[in-house]
């Protein structure tokens, strides 16, 4: 169905068929849920509250179990926020708090995956794409230069592709 023939078909239904199906599709989907509970009561900073403890379970787990070292985790989240439109500062700062976690993490253990360390470079590199697109680099410019330095201090593969990054920007 095009978005003119739904257009065409919610003109013609009335008030109340148009609120039995919006409150069956709440109680039938998930998502139409999760939607208009976050479009009443935008609790934002919850939200990402949220997502920064699973981001961090990943590495540091709760309970006894090993490290999975997910980058999807931390993707799942961000693409969501993206879709309920939640702030793109709050956003920015999931993003780049899942490459600290991971830094952190690497500080402590040693990590043989180059997997990893590709994965991290992938989510910096979409870090400063979504920074520079939203125009916020500036005010996460200072975390961007740190992780770059913890790359560098860690001695990652990949640390001069995390410097060229930050020298297209430097000035």
């Amino acid at each position: 169905m095009s978005k003119r023939d739904l257009n065409k078909y919610v003109k013609e239904l009335n008030k109340e068929q148009l609120e039995e199906q919006l409150i069956e599709l709440y109680e039938k989907f998930k998502d139409v849920k999760i939607y208009y509970d976050f479009v009443f009561n935008p609790n934002e900073n919850k939200l990402v509250d949220e997502a920064k403890i699973k981001i961090s379970n990943e590495y540091f787990p709760i309970k006894g179990r090993r490290p999975k070292m997910r980058r999807s985790v931390a993707q799942k989240y961000i693409k969501h926020f993206i879709v309920l439109g939640v702030d793109v500062f709050l956003i920015a700062d999931v993003i780049l708090y899942n490459i600290e976690i991971a830094q952190a993490f690497s500080s402590e253990r040693i990590i043989r995956q180059e997997l990893f360390f590709k994965s991290m470079l992938t989510s910096f590199q979409q870090a400063i794409s979504f920074l520079i697109r939203n125009g916020i680099l500036e005010d996460f410019k200072s975390r961007v230069v740190a992780i770059k330095e913890e790359a560098i201090r860690q001695n990652w593969h990949n640390q001069y592709e995390f410097n060229a990054l930050i020298e297209r920007f430097e000035y």
